[in-house]
């Protein structure tokens, strides 16, 4: 079993690092309640360091989808190393003496509210930050509850560390939500049958059919189930709708009608997904890279998987957003 060190300097979405710490939640509760609050910890730095792009905009040449994009990802590799470097910044030590005091399960006393951790003082409302000058600077906390922050343990499991609770979310949130639900089964079958994690096939299948609002659909307006935008070959020997589609040659986008495949189901859709990436052997190398979703995302474009110039990063910046993390986490 891997070290809490490297359980925690994984990104919070890392399906192995997550049925770890599962794991880990049955053998030593205690300890899975330190992993939980450093992830907390990290989510919390996340959101941070996206307030303080979001005030200062970069209005330079080189700002663009692909820069923003890696900027996010660097940001949330930071917020894992700061967090699960020595001490942290102190939040996620006060978390675990906080939760170990609801539950039960501390002889080590937690701090007072507004005490100090090491020169970080805790409020309901937020947390003071010491700075180099030493001043501080107050750092408000997300408006939701600390215990409704979404941890990422398996859909299927009930948070041990820190129970969900009722919030309200946004229709857009709702309705993504809504769509891993229905689509979260089929995509756990797909991913252990191309030993891919199954949240990378809901981010593409998200892409592809914008979160299943744009579904392929015959002339009747019924849906094909074809969520990964897979066209209709001479092999192919199912049903088949025509759809109004945009293609890129030689970089220029191009509207055209082509050939999809259709089927009886979403299942149905994912099974005939994993068996296309399988059975080609140009997306070899997509599934070499699995446990990367940059890596993923960038393979399959580089496989000729969609002629859109922009498709690998749009896919990695869908699976590193905070939307999708919540919709995930349900």
């Amino acid at each position: 079993m891997s070290s809490n060190l490297d359980l925690n300097a994984k990104l919070a979405l890392d399906v192995q690092s997550v049925d770890n710490l599962r794991l880990q939640a049955k053998r030593d509760p205690k300890e899975a309640v330190k992993s939980a609050a450093k992830q907390f910890e990290a989510l919390f730095l996340n959101i941070l360091f996206k307030s303080m792009r979001e005030a200062t905009p970069d209005d330079s040449v080189f700002d663009n989808d692909q820069s923003r994009m890696f900027t996010q990802m660097l940001d949330q590799q930071m917020a894992q190393k700061i967090a699960n470097t020595g001490k942290g910044m102190g939040l996620a030590e006060s978390l675990t003496q906080q939760l170990m005091r609801a539950y039960g399960k501390s002889a080590v006393p937690a701090a007072e509210e507004g005490g100090e951790q090491k020169g970080i003082a805790l409020k309901k409302e937020g947390v003071f930050l010491p700075l180099p000058n030493g001043e501080s600077r107050f750092i408000p906390l997300p408006k939701t509850n600390t215990e409704a922050m979404p941890i990422p343990f398996d859909r299927a499991a009930q948070p041990t560390a820190l129970p969900a609770q009722p919030s309200a979310a946004s229709s857009a949130g709702d309705a993504r939500r809504e769509f891993v639900d229905r689509m979260w089964p089929h995509a756990v079958e797909a991913g252990q049958a191309l030993g891919v994690p199954p949240h990378f096939l809901i981010a593409q299948a998200a892409l592809e059919s914008g979160w299943g609002k744009a579904e392929i659909r015959g002339g009747d307006g019924q849906s094909s189930f074809n969520l990964f935008g897979i066209k209709a070959g001479s092999s192919w020997k199912g049903e088949v709708v025509q759809a109004a589609t945009t293609e890129y040659v030689n970089g220029q986008a191009q509207a055209r009608t082509e050939p999809f495949r259709a089927y009886a189901s979403y299942g149905e859709a994912f099974r005939d997904y994993a068996g296309l990436i399988a059975g080609n052997p140009r997306y070899a190398a997509v599934l070499e890279n699995a446990s990367d979703p940059a890596a993923f995302a960038r393979e399959l474009q580089k496989a000729g998987y969609a002629t859109d110039p922009m498709y690998a990063a749009k896919l990695s910046r869908i699976m590193a957003s905070n939307a999708f993390r919540d919709a995930l986490a349900g």
